[in-house]
């Protein structure tokens, strides 16, 4: 694990965007990592409901996705508003 990646223990459902948001401390700055709720549900072989259901849903894939989050920042792979997506193309 990188120590200069951090992830803190917030996450955001954004419902009706249809994504959850979470964030990374790189160098003393805050990175909005994004991942599809279809995403999501596709990891987990079900179907989300509810934002409670992927709240759920996200802690249980937690530890996968800021493994994968920080792979991208190590890549630099932002969007063109600084954000990282997984494993779902930026909007």
């Amino acid at each position: 694990m990188n120590q200069q990646i951090l992830f803190n223990d917030h996450v955001e459902i954004e419902w009706e965007q249809g994504w959850a948001k979470f964030h990374a401390m790189v160098a003393g700055q805050q990175v909005p990592c994004l991942v599809g709720l279809n995403v999501l549900a596709n990891k987990l072989d079900s179907t989300l409901t509810s934002a409670e259901e992927a709240a759920a849903a996200f802690e249980q894939l937690r530890f996968d996705l800021e493994a994968e989050a920080e792979m991208l920042i190590e890549d630099e792979a932002y969007d063109a508003q600084g954000r990282i997506w997984l494993g779902h193309p930026p909007i």
